[in-house]
Parts: C-alpha cells; sequence; structure tokens
C-alpha cells in the first residue's frame, strides 16, 4: 500500500470503480446491505458524496453528480468515473489536507475528510459487491488502516449524527474489509467472510 493518501483514495475510487463496471443491466434495482438504497439509489449516492467532498475542497464541478441523479443506470459507472477524477484532483489542491472541510457531522481537518471518503468508498463498494453477487477485491492493508481509524472515530460522532448502524460481530480472522463492514453496522454472513 502506498503511504501516500492521495494515492489510497485513488486505490479506494479505483476498487469500487470495479465493482460498479460489473454490475449488469439487470442488477441495478437489487436490494442492498443499506436497506433503504437500492443498487442503483447506492451508486448514485456514491457519485453525488464524491461531487460534494470535491464541492467542500473547492472543486467548482458538480458535472458527475447531477448525471447520475437524472441520468440512465447505465450511465452512472461513467458518473462515477468522472466524479472520482475530480475528488482526487481537489485533494490534490494545494492545503486541501491541512484544511478545515465541512463534512455531515461538523468541520474536520482535510485530511481527516479524506479518510472519512476512503471509508464509505470501500464499505459501499463492499455493499454493492455483496448486493450484486461479486466476489470483489479490497485493498487489504488500506481496509485494515480505515478499520482502525474508523474504531477511533466512532466514538466522536454524536450519537444523534452516525450514519451506521451499530458495530456487528464477526470473527478476528475476517478480512479486513469484512471486519470494516461489521464495524459500519453491516452484519457479514459466514459465507460472504472470506471472499476475495
Amino acid at each position: 500500500m502506498t503511504s501516500d493518501p492521495i494515492g489510497q483514495l485513488a486505490s479506494a475510487l479505483d476498487a469500487t470503480g470495479r465493482v460498479l463496471a460489473s454490475i449488469g443491466e439487470d442488477q441495478w434495482t437489487l436490494p442492498t446491505p443499506c436497506t433503504e438504497w437500492t443498487v442503483s439509489e447506492l451508486a448514485g449516492h456514491l457519485v453525488t458524496g464524491n461531487a460534494l467532498f470535491a464541492s467542500a475542497l473547492g472543486a467548482q464541478s458538480l458535472s458527475a453528480a447531477v448525471g447520475a441523479e437524472v441520468g440512465a443506470e447505465g450511465g452512472i459507472p461513467d458518473a462515477y468515473d468522472q466524479s472520482a477524477k475530480e475528488l482526487v484532483e481537489a485533494f490534490r489542491q494545494p492545503g486541501a489536507l491541512d484544511n478545515s472541510v465541512a463534512v455531515p457531522f461538523g468541520n474536520v481537518p482535510g485530511l481527516a475528510a479524506l479518510h472519512l471518503r476512503i471509508t464509505e468508498i470501500l464499505v459501499h463498494g463492499w455493499d454493492l459487491a455483496r448486493a450484486t453477487g461479486q466476489a470483489a477485491w479490497f485493498p487489504e492493508a488500506l481496509a485494515e488502516q480505515e478499520l482502525a481509524f474508523s474504531q477511533a472515530k466512532l466514538s466522536e460522532i454524536p450519537a444523534g449524527r452516525r450514519p451506521f448502524a451499530p458495530p456487528q460481530p464477526i470473527a478476528d480472522s475476517a478480512p479486513a474489509i469484512d471486519r470494516l463492514a461489521a464495524c459500519l453496522g453491516r452484519r457479514v454472513t459466514a459465507s460472504a467472510e472470506g471472499k476475495p
């Protein structure tokens, strides 16, 4: 795993992008582990989240987010790719990792915002892979790092503002991506644990 935080973000975006690119035409309406969203809605949420974080960092374009909201489901992977590029470019701006960034539960340093985004991209990528039956690969060391970050930060989020369900039990020997998903409220079935 690269030590460059923006490189880590790009790696997470790529892993989830591969999941999105492999979604079949008949899978967009399937339910996901995020019970309030279908595959299409969750994918759109990822695109919009990327664009909103980029905007919070000073980027001007929200075109990808708008396209995901109003466009056909088949266009979501392209909208995701565009939003991913905009997000990486926004984090590469001078001072982006040091400046304060507004996120849904308050202002955080840019580096913390980057970790929040990596975590969401990984976990929602996991959600989409599970929903569509994909044996997706997520970088183990990166998922392990974001699990440690999430465990440390969960206690700092006000109880009424937590975006995830309570942590769920999971074996310590499970892959890091499964443990990260469980930490953020996903029920990881025994058959799902250990999938690549």
